[in-house]
Protein backbone atom coordinates (compact mmCIF):
# COMPACT_ATOMS: atom_id res chain seq x y z
CA UNK A 1 0.00 0.00 0.00
CA UNK A 2 2.96 2.79 0.96
CA UNK A 3 4.42 1.83 -2.45
CA UNK A 4 1.49 1.99 -4.83
CA UNK A 5 0.44 5.65 -2.71
CA UNK A 6 4.52 6.72 -3.58
CA UNK A 7 3.93 5.95 -7.19
CA UNK A 8 0.74 8.00 -7.06
CA UNK A 9 2.31 11.03 -5.85
CA UNK A 10 5.27 10.94 -8.03
CA UNK A 11 3.55 9.94 -11.09
CA UNK A 12 0.91 13.07 -10.23
CA UNK A 13 4.30 15.35 -9.90
CA UNK A 14 5.12 14.30 -13.01
CA UNK A 15 2.02 14.56 -14.80
CA UNK A 16 1.43 18.40 -13.13
CA UNK A 17 4.95 19.25 -14.56
CA UNK A 18 4.32 18.44 -17.95
CA UNK A 19 0.80 20.31 -17.39
CA UNK A 20 3.24 23.22 -16.10
CA UNK A 21 5.20 22.99 -19.05
CA UNK A 22 2.65 22.70 -21.41
CA UNK A 23 0.23 25.55 -19.68
CA UNK A 24 3.72 27.71 -19.81
CA UNK A 25 4.68 26.98 -23.51
CA UNK A 26 0.93 27.81 -24.36
CA UNK A 27 1.16 31.06 -22.66
CA UNK A 28 4.33 32.19 -24.29
CA UNK A 29 3.01 31.25 -27.81
CA UNK A 30 -0.01 33.45 -27.46
CA UNK A 31 1.99 36.18 -25.54
CA UNK A 32 4.25 36.21 -28.42
CA UNK A 33 0.99 35.81 -31.04
CA UNK A 34 -0.66 38.69 -29.15
CA UNK A 35 2.49 40.76 -29.52
CA UNK A 36 3.10 39.81 -33.62
CA UNK A 37 -0.10 40.67 -34.21
CA UNK A 38 -0.59 44.28 -32.63
CA UNK A 39 2.82 44.89 -33.90
CA UNK A 40 1.63 43.83 -37.40
CA UNK A 41 -1.54 46.38 -36.84
CA UNK A 42 0.85 49.34 -36.06
CA UNK A 43 2.92 48.70 -38.71
CA UNK A 44 0.01 48.19 -41.55
CA UNK A 45 -1.89 51.17 -40.13
CA UNK A 46 1.16 53.29 -40.80
CA UNK A 47 1.75 52.00 -44.30
CA UNK A 48 -1.62 52.51 -45.33
CA UNK A 49 -1.75 56.04 -44.09
CA UNK A 50 2.00 56.83 -45.46
CA UNK A 51 1.07 55.91 -48.93
CA UNK A 52 -2.12 58.09 -48.83
CA UNK A 53 -0.58 60.81 -48.39
CA UNK A 54 2.68 59.95 -50.85
CA UNK A 55 0.05 58.71 -53.58
CA UNK A 56 -2.58 61.87 -53.45
CA UNK A 57 1.56 64.55 -53.28
CA UNK A 58 2.77 62.78 -55.89
CA UNK A 59 -0.27 62.56 -58.07
CA UNK A 60 -0.18 66.13 -58.28
CA UNK A 61 3.00 66.51 -59.45
CA UNK A 62 3.10 69.42 -61.71
CA UNK A 63 -0.16 70.45 -60.93
CA UNK A 64 -1.49 74.21 -60.20
CA UNK A 65 -4.92 75.25 -59.99
CA UNK A 66 -3.54 78.30 -61.70
CA UNK A 67 -2.31 76.55 -64.59
CA UNK A 68 -0.62 79.92 -65.76
CA UNK A 69 1.49 79.43 -62.87
CA UNK A 70 3.26 76.13 -64.38
CA UNK A 71 3.00 76.35 -68.42
CA UNK A 72 5.15 73.45 -68.43
CA UNK A 73 4.39 70.71 -66.05
CA UNK A 74 6.94 67.92 -67.22
CA UNK A 75 9.59 70.02 -66.09
CA UNK A 76 8.09 70.61 -62.36
CA UNK A 77 10.74 67.55 -60.97
CA UNK A 78 13.21 70.09 -59.54
CA UNK A 79 15.90 67.03 -58.05
CA UNK A 80 15.13 63.43 -57.42
CA UNK A 81 17.77 60.78 -56.30
CA UNK A 82 17.47 57.62 -54.71
CA UNK A 83 16.13 58.28 -51.24
CA UNK A 84 14.60 61.80 -52.47
CA UNK A 85 12.37 64.04 -54.25
CA UNK A 86 11.49 67.42 -54.58
CA UNK A 87 9.22 68.73 -57.33
CA UNK A 88 6.36 71.97 -58.21
CA UNK A 89 2.75 71.18 -57.10
CA UNK A 90 -0.06 73.24 -55.65
CA UNK A 91 -0.61 71.59 -52.09
CA UNK A 92 -3.39 73.90 -50.62
CA UNK A 93 -5.19 74.27 -54.39
CA UNK A 94 -5.11 77.51 -53.44
CA UNK A 95 -3.14 78.69 -56.83
CA UNK A 96 0.13 79.58 -55.72
CA UNK A 97 3.09 77.03 -56.50
CA UNK A 98 4.84 74.93 -53.58
CA UNK A 99 7.84 73.07 -53.22
CA UNK A 100 7.42 69.82 -51.67
CA UNK A 101 10.29 67.79 -51.16
CA UNK A 102 10.47 63.89 -49.79
CA UNK A 103 13.45 62.68 -47.95
CA UNK A 104 14.83 60.29 -45.11
CA UNK A 105 17.36 60.71 -42.28
CA UNK A 106 19.82 58.26 -41.63
CA UNK A 107 19.58 54.57 -40.25
CA UNK A 108 19.52 54.62 -36.77
CA UNK A 109 18.72 58.30 -36.07
CA UNK A 110 15.94 57.39 -34.11
CA UNK A 111 16.98 57.12 -30.24
CA UNK A 112 13.27 56.97 -29.38
CA UNK A 113 13.48 52.91 -30.98
CA UNK A 114 15.58 50.18 -30.44
CA UNK A 115 15.28 49.56 -34.21
CA UNK A 116 18.41 50.31 -35.33
CA UNK A 117 17.40 50.37 -39.46
CA UNK A 118 14.30 52.64 -38.95
CA UNK A 119 14.51 56.34 -39.77
CA UNK A 120 12.62 59.65 -39.68
CA UNK A 121 10.80 60.41 -43.09
CA UNK A 122 10.83 64.44 -43.90
CA UNK A 123 7.90 65.82 -46.62
CA UNK A 124 8.87 69.11 -46.37
CA UNK A 125 6.97 72.11 -48.18
CA UNK A 126 8.60 75.55 -49.72
CA UNK A 127 11.90 74.71 -47.61
CA UNK A 128 9.96 75.39 -44.19
CA UNK A 129 11.76 73.30 -40.87
CA UNK A 130 9.97 70.06 -40.93
CA UNK A 131 10.28 67.51 -38.23
CA UNK A 132 10.61 64.06 -39.60
CA UNK A 133 7.81 61.88 -39.05
CA UNK A 134 8.67 58.46 -37.33
CA UNK A 135 6.21 55.25 -38.72
CA UNK A 136 8.84 52.80 -38.93
CA UNK A 137 10.52 53.91 -42.14
CA UNK A 138 13.32 51.76 -43.09
CA UNK A 139 13.61 51.29 -47.23
CA UNK A 140 12.31 54.68 -48.95
CA UNK A 141 13.74 53.85 -52.59
CA UNK A 142 12.85 55.36 -56.04
CA UNK A 143 13.62 54.30 -59.19
CA UNK A 144 13.14 56.70 -62.14
CA UNK A 145 12.10 55.97 -65.76
CA UNK A 146 12.22 58.11 -69.43
CA UNK A 147 9.91 58.24 -71.68
CA UNK A 148 10.56 54.94 -73.85
CA UNK A 149 10.32 53.21 -69.95
CA UNK A 150 14.58 53.08 -69.33
CA UNK A 151 15.43 53.40 -66.16
CA UNK A 152 17.59 56.44 -65.41
CA UNK A 153 21.13 55.50 -63.74
CA UNK A 154 21.81 58.36 -60.52
CA UNK A 155 23.03 60.90 -60.55
CA UNK A 156 20.46 62.23 -62.33
CA UNK A 157 21.80 65.38 -63.70
CA UNK A 158 18.48 66.06 -65.74
CA UNK A 159 15.20 65.71 -64.26
CA UNK A 160 13.42 66.78 -66.98
CA UNK A 161 13.82 62.96 -68.34
CA UNK A 162 12.09 61.84 -65.60
CA UNK A 163 8.67 60.79 -67.28
CA UNK A 164 7.41 57.81 -64.63
CA UNK A 165 9.00 56.57 -61.31
CA UNK A 166 8.81 53.80 -58.77
CA UNK A 167 8.63 53.91 -55.06
CA UNK A 168 10.03 51.10 -52.83
CA UNK A 169 8.96 51.10 -49.37
CA UNK A 170 9.66 49.17 -46.07
CA UNK A 171 8.13 49.65 -42.86
CA UNK A 172 8.93 47.66 -39.46
CA UNK A 173 8.07 47.89 -35.76
CA UNK A 174 9.70 50.03 -33.41
CA UNK A 175 10.28 47.13 -31.25
CA UNK A 176 11.24 43.52 -31.52
CA UNK A 177 10.01 40.22 -30.26
CA UNK A 178 12.85 38.22 -29.52
CA UNK A 179 15.27 40.28 -32.37
CA UNK A 180 12.79 39.80 -34.91
CA UNK A 181 10.63 42.72 -36.28
CA UNK A 182 7.38 42.76 -38.01
CA UNK A 183 7.32 44.38 -41.39
CA UNK A 184 5.29 45.87 -44.17
CA UNK A 185 6.52 46.53 -47.55
CA UNK A 186 4.82 48.63 -50.51
CA UNK A 187 5.80 49.29 -54.03
CA UNK A 188 3.88 51.19 -56.27
CA UNK A 189 5.26 50.24 -60.06
CA UNK A 190 4.69 53.39 -61.71
CA UNK A 191 3.61 56.93 -59.55
CA UNK A 192 0.33 57.80 -61.05
CA UNK A 193 1.71 61.60 -61.82
CA UNK A 194 -0.36 62.55 -64.87
CA UNK A 195 1.51 65.86 -65.81
CA UNK A 196 4.47 64.26 -66.11
CA UNK A 197 3.22 63.33 -69.53
CA UNK A 198 2.77 66.14 -70.64
CA UNK A 199 5.03 66.37 -73.60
Amino acid sequence: MGQSTIFDVISSIVIGGFLLIIITQMYANVSENTYNNTNDLIVQENLVALVRIIETDFRKIGYCADPSKIPDPSKSILSADEHSISFKTDVDNDGIVDILRYSTGLPSGLTTTPNPRDRLIYRTVNGTASYGISLGVVIFDFMYFNAIGDSLSFPITNSNEIYAMRLSVLLESPFAYDTTYTYAYWRQLRLAARNLKNR
